[in-house]
C-alpha cells in the first residue's frame, strides 16, 4: 500500500531547528502525511510501545515510516533501532536513519541493526527539500508498505 493520506510519519529528532526545517521541507515537497515528533530515543520507544499517553492510537497512530536521528539524549538512535528490531510486530516498520554522522562505522551499524536507508542531513534547507522530494518519489509514491502488520 502506498504511504499517502493518513499514514503517519514519526520523526525522532532532539534538535528543534531540525524539526522545524523538516516540517517545512515536507510541506514544500507536498508530503501531507501526519508527522509526529519524538524528542529523544526514549520518547520514541514509548510512542512505539503505546506507553502512557501514546496508548491513544487515535491521537498517536503507529507510524508507517520513521526518520531516526542517531545522536540523541536518553537513548540514542542505535538503541532505538535495536529495540525496534527486537519486537516482531515492528519487523516491517520502515526506519530511515537521518543524521549528521557520515562515519562508516555508524552506517554499517545502522544497516546491521535493520535500518532500510541511511541519509546524511543536508547542510541547507534547500537541500533538505530536494532530499524530501526524492524521498517522496521513492518511499511514498512507489514503495509498498505492509500496513496490515501494524493494524
Amino acid at each position: 500500500m502506498k504511504l499517502t493520506g493518513n499514514f503517519t510519519i514519526l520523526l525522532v529528532e532532539d534538535v528543534e531547528d531540525d524539526v522545524f526545517f523538516m516540517r517545512r521541507a515536507l510541506r514544500q515537497a507536498n508530503i501531507s502525511n501526519p508527522l509526529k515528533v519524538a524528542s529523544d530515543g526514549q520518547v520514541a520507544i514509548d510512542y512505539l510501545s503505546g506507553l502512557g499517553k501514546y496508548g491513544d492510537r487515535s491521537q498517536y497512530p503507529m507510524p508507517s515510516l520513521v526518520f531516526l536521528d542517531l545522536k540523541m539524549p536518553h537513548k540514542n538512535g542505535f538503541e532505538v533501532l535495536e529495540w525496534i528490531r527486537q519486537h516482531r510486530e515492528l519487523d516491517t516498520l520502515t526506519v530511515i536513519v537521518l543524521t549528521s554522522s557520515s562515519e562508516e562505522r555508524d552506517i554499517q551499524q545502522t544497516y546491521r541493526l535493520g535500518a532500510r536507508s541511511f541519509l546524511i542531513k543536508p547542510p541547507s534547507p534547500e537541500m533538505l527539500f530536494d532530499l524530501m522530494s526524492a524521498l517522496k518519489n521513492y518511499w511514498l509514491n512507489y514503495n509498498e508498505f505492509d500496513v496490515l502488520a501494524r493494524v
